[in-house]
């Protein structure tokens, strides 16, 4: 897959938001990832394995990223900053590309998903009170919808839709499935 089929579908990074600190009106608060692309033989996404013992998605599959700080002016800020802080890509060896829609999680935060191409020669150097694990997972694997399962729970007395697959021994899903989900469809039909 060529890289203008991937940053061609997505928001420009120059149109990207600034942080209102303390001034959202719908109680939710910001946080941003990052979807990091690695160029390998082929593109790999990034994810990782939280611990089982934070706060929020303990245990859970996701993208590097969190909570906005007060010095992050933007979600890209917040995105590279956690990056950097969870696994230890720097970033330098972050390109950002464009950005995906924000998604509103049920545990109260609005995420903004910064995808950003990674240049392979990495070192990770993991934060391990965050993150248990960081594993890649080919983009044609994910590229193939057939994998996501759309599934039902109940989440605080309401019926509550989420996508959900599997790659290896890692379930992926909630918040991570849906903007692998949205950045694929995108990729897959760009109007």
């Amino acid at each position: 897959m060529k890289r203008e089929q991937i940053t061609d579908c997505l928001e420009p990074v120059s149109e990207r938001p600034r942080w209102c600190h303390n001034q959202r009106d719908d109680g939710l608060r910001n946080a941003a990832v990052l979807i990091p692309l690695v160029e390998r033989e082929q593109w790999h996404v990034l994810l990782t394995k939280r611990t089982d013992h934070l706060n929020n998605h303990a245990g859970q599959v996701s993208f590097p990223g969190g909570r906005a700080d007060a010095e992050d002016h933007s979600p890209l800020d917040t995105a590279l900053r956690e990056t950097e802080e969870e696994v230890g890509i720097q970033r330098g060896l972050i390109e950002t590309v464009g950005l995906l829609e924000a998604h509103k999680t049920v545990t109260g935060f609005n995420v903004i998903p910064v995808v950003g191409l990674v240049k392979p020669e990495f070192t990770l150097a993991i934060d391990s009170f965050e993150v248990a694990e960081v594993f890649e997972v080919p983009l044609p694997v994910l590229m193939d919808i057939s994998r996501y399962q759309r599934n039902e729970i109940e989440y605080q007395g309401e019926k509550r839709y989420y996508w959900e697959l599997m790659y290896k021994e890692f379930r992926i899903w909630g918040a991570t499935a849906a903007m692998l989900y949205n950045l694929v469809n995108r990729i897959q039909d760009p109007k």
